[in-house]
């Protein structure tokens, strides 16, 4: 059905979240005490999470802002001279990649492992785990319903039918986003079916991929292409915009969460680590510790019409119940193993031309 209405997201952080913090981290730092965070994430909401944290243990939170691949490359130039204590990355591959650099530190914190699934988090070692998701988001379909089926886009395989030829719009094959979707159903189909699916995708295009993710629900809106992919967040900011040509766009295309009769829909993250060299490691330990709250969790998650990571809780957000993604069915296979394809799959994109 089409999404209609004006949605606000009302943000608030109440003492109850101070409350609960305050509670759960003890108070033994010194209020001069300085927590040093790489980030990769922009978001406004993001500045009353510091700040909250602040207020609740007298730690001081530094943030150095940068594109994820900016994060990595400090890092990596830094090494053991760098400040970084923690550090925060959008999506597995990402992740994945700078724990491949030995970028991060593992780390043992029961209130995480009782906080976090599994499958949202790095493979644990005999020292601890290295990252941490704290945020999920679903990687959707969009098609216009003029031109194109529900059910025969109801599965991320059925991108690759004959049908929807002259069809399929995506950015980059290569883009964390969409290699973290095709390294799962790699992971799911096999390599030999993997890559004749990915060749199925190449063979559907529209037009060469262009873009990010709001170009490619723009250009289903528009009639240049009849079905993308898209993360959920990307959909919801559409349909909470003022705007009369976001209206447009939304009230033009329709969304499927794929694969709710099988495997679930691929979801990814936002996450973070302790960084290798961490100068104030209890501290960093104590910040994990707070994301994963469940207020916190609440407020981290709705300041980009994400999904919580953490186990129980539920967050109201009318953005998200309008495009049908209240509640749905997720893969659950671990994004550790997702991570380990990528890799593969990378050298798959190649073969079959997947620019």
């Amino acid at each position: 059905m089409p999404f209609n209405g004006t949605f606000r997201l009302t943000r608030r952080l109440t003492c109850g979240l101070l409350a609960t913090i305050a509670l759960a981290t003890p108070l033994t730092y010194a209020q001069d005490k300085v927590l040093h965070v790489y980030s990769a994430r922009h978001y406004p909401g993001d500045e009353q999470l510091y700040a909250a944290f602040t207020q609740a243990t007298g730690i001081r939170v530094q943030r150095v802002d940068s594109d994820d691949n900016g994060v990595i490359a400090r890092l990596r130039a830094e090494g053991a001279a760098s400040p970084a204590d923690v550090v925060l990355l959008v999506d597995a591959a990402r992740m994945a990649r700078a724990d491949a650099e030995g970028l991060f530190r593992p780390i043992k914190s029961p209130k995480l492992d009782a906080a976090i699934p599994p499958e949202l988090r790095a493979a644990p070692t005999p020292d601890g785990v290295t990252w941490t998701g704290f945020s999920t988001r679903a990687r959707v379909i969009v098609y216009d319903p003029l031109r194109v089926k529900a059910e025969d886009v109801a599965t991320y395989e059925q991108l690759a039918d004959p049908k929807l030829k002259g069809l399929l719009c995506t950015r980059s094959g290569s883009h964390p986003y969409n290699l973290s979707l095709f390294a799962t159903v790699v992971e799911r189909l096999g390599d030999e079916k993997g890559q004749q699916w990915l060749a199925g995708l190449v063979a559907n295009m529209a037009r060469p991929p262009k873009g990010g993710d709001t170009d490619q629900i723009r250009a289903v809106a528009s009639g240049e292409c009849g079905v993308a992919l898209t993360n959920s967040y990307y959909l919801a900011r559409l349909v909470k915009s003022d705007k009369p040509e976001d209206r447009r766009v939304i009230e033009r295309v329709r969304v499927v969460f794929p694969n709710q009769a099988t495997t679930g829909t691929h979801v990814n993250i936002a996450g973070a680590a302790v960084a290798r060299h961490a100068k104030n490691l209890d501290a960093a330990i104590a910040f994990m510790e707070f994301l994963a709250s469940p207020q916190a969790q609440e407020y981290f998650a709705n300041g980009n019409n994400e999904y919580p990571a953490a186990r129980g809780v539920k967050v109201d957000n009318p953005a998200l119940r309008a495009i049908g993604g209240e509640r749905f069915k997720a893969d659950t296979i671990p994004l550790n193993v997702v991570a380990r394809n990528l890799p593969k799959v990378q050298q798959m994109l190649d073969r079959v031309g997947y620019p």
